[in-house]
């Protein structure tokens, strides 16, 4: 039986755990609320004519904290809105199944978040290799992210090189790039000489992972395999699926809530890391947060369009 609730005045600290309760009860939840439409240009917490207003992305926020779905309001009036919480399936997450083209972890496309298209599209243009240049991706997978070349550089042809340490994915990848280059490799035995040096090196979702050593990788990418004027874009997860749902915040073992203590502690050894060895480092990324380095000497597209514009 699905609870509900009408919520005009009361504060969040009343509402999320009358929410919570309910949802361990029930398992959906049914409220009432001032519209946020009615209150646009207010901040959250400040009463209007329709109640205390609350941006949809603060429900959307509270839904994600109680492990519920926010399914699609529904508008009452001009001053009130439906909103249903349905609370997450107990499902695995894709990784617990390996990440073979057969897994969940297929079915999952990064640049269907906004908030990383952006983001990595912007850190491909600050790297900026040239026309035909050299890409390494490590932990390629089957590939799906390196649809972003395409869209930050539409005119440029690069030769890609995309690595992992599973052949099936990495047939996958092929089928869906054959003009590019895909080799089972495992990061840990680098530097390998075949590989030479790129203009471009992205690792996704890699550095955290399993037996990985991130100082000695970044060592091993940044003095036998990364050009003079070459860059690095290194993804690190902020986020996990949730039945489905993008769930913000890294997680630590045996923790309920997310830490971000391990996240933070890598990133800044990377830039820290970097920067020493002459790198100029920007930090993007939401749900899965990049560290693009490139030459400190070296201006990116925007910088140079300011010199030249003023």
């Amino acid at each position: 039986m699905t609870r509900e609730f009408t919520f005009t005045t009361e504060p969040m600290a009343v509402i999320l755990p009358t929410l919570r309760e309910a949802l361990e009860k029930h398992g959906s939840v049914v409220c009432l609320v001032p519209h946020p439409d009615a209150g646009l240009g207010h901040f959250a917490g400040e009463v209007t004519p329709a109640g205390v207003h609350r941006p949809l992305s603060a429900w959307a926020d509270l839904a994600d904290l109680l492990g519920a779905h926010l399914l699609t309001p529904e508008t009452v009036s001009e001053t009130q809105l439906r909103l249903c919480f349905r609370r997450y399936a107990p499902t695995p997450a894709p990784d617990q199944q390996g990440y073979g083209p057969d897994t969940d972890w297929a079915r999952v496309d990064k640049l269907e978040d906004p908030v990383f298209l952006l983001t990595f599209v912007e850190a491909l243009r600050r790297v900026n290799p040239p026309a035909g240049g050299r890409v390494l991706a490590l932990g390629v997978n089957a590939g799906r992210e390196l649809d972003a070349l395409n869209i930050a550089f539409p005119q440029r042809e690069l030769n890609v090189l995309g690595v992992d340490i599973e052949p099936a994915v990495l047939n996958a990848a092929k089928k869906k790039y054959p003009q590019w280059e895909f080799r089972v490799l495992d990061v840990n035995n680098l530097p390998d000489p075949l590989l030479g040096r790129f203009d471009l090196i992205i690792a996704l979702s890699l550095l955290q992972s399993p037996g990985v050593k991130q100082d000695v990788l970044l060592a091993a990418l940044r003095k036998h395999h990364l050009t003079s004027l070459g860059g690095l874009i290194l993804g690190f997860p902020n986020a996990r699926y949730r039945d489905g749902h993008l769930s913000y915040g890294a997680r630590m073992r045996n923790f309920a809530r997310p830490d971000l203590s391990l996240l933070m502690a890598d990133v800044t050894n990377a830039r820290r890391g970097l920067q020493k060895h002459g790198f100029k480092v920007f930090v993007t990324g939401k749900y899965e947060v990049l560290v693009t380095a490139i030459p400190a000497t070296l201006k990116t597209p925007q910088e140079l369009d300011l010199a030249l514009n003023g």
